[in-house]
């Protein structure tokens, strides 16, 4: 069952040197291209990166996270703020239905939104295959400021192109050593209501 996959899903951060099949990377790759979309514009753009010399340099735009050159794959993902032109929905004159008429902050965080669910998508479908993953979140860009040298050189590399954001970066690969999952949440009543914020359910 899908629910018993995510009650077992783990952040990893130390992987083995096995190196991950290049169609299991598609499936996973799949899994995210195949993602909901507000309105099928799809506000994304995944690469995926197997050199060890991006994923150097990744890493150091990751403020040195060592799991980030030390994954045997990457997954780069890119909120591409582009696909909403792209996918001329001006004929919709509703701001709610549009977010291209919110404004340029309101179309950023709703393409930020998007791409949520295809990393979602793909985190799940590794974890079916037995690949782990951790998502960085903690890297330079746009709306970190942090690090802009190495953002600079890494948007080349990669060929990003105007309002192209790299959002996210997924790591991949086989566990290092098999530990339990230690899994910690808030309780259900804590965070789930009836109708209202503090009835039970």
């Amino acid at each position: 069952m899908l629910l018993d996959l995510i009650k077992s899903r783990k952040s990893v951060r130390k992987y083995s040197p096995k190196h991950i099949p290049d169609e299991d990377l598609r499936k996973v790759l799949e899994a995210g291209r195949l993602a909901p979309s507000w309105m099928n514009v799809q506000s994304w753009k995944f690469i995926l990166v197997k050199s060890q010399e991006m994923k150097d340099l990744l890493s150091e735009l990751s403020v040195g996270q060592a799991h980030v050159k030390n994954a045997d794959a990457l997954i780069v993902c890119i909120a591409d703020i582009n696909a909403w032109e792209e996918a001329k929905i001006t004929h919709i004159k509703n701001p709610a239905l549009n977010p291209a008429l919110q404004g340029e902050n309101g179309l950023l965080i709703r393409t930020m939104e998007q791409i949520i669910y295809p990393i979602s998508y793909m985190m799940l479908e590794a974890e079916t295959l037995n690949i782990k993953s951790c998502i960085i979140g903690a890297l330079g860009n746009e709306i970190t400021e942090l690090l802009p040298d190495v953002y600079t050189k890494v948007r080349e590399k990669l060929g990003l192109k105007e309002n192209q954001i790299l959002s996210t970066i997924i790591t991949l690969g086989y566990e290092e050593e098999q530990t339990p999952t230690n899994k910690v949440r808030k309780n259900f009543d804590d965070v789930i209501s009836l109708e209202k914020l503090g009835n039970k359910f």
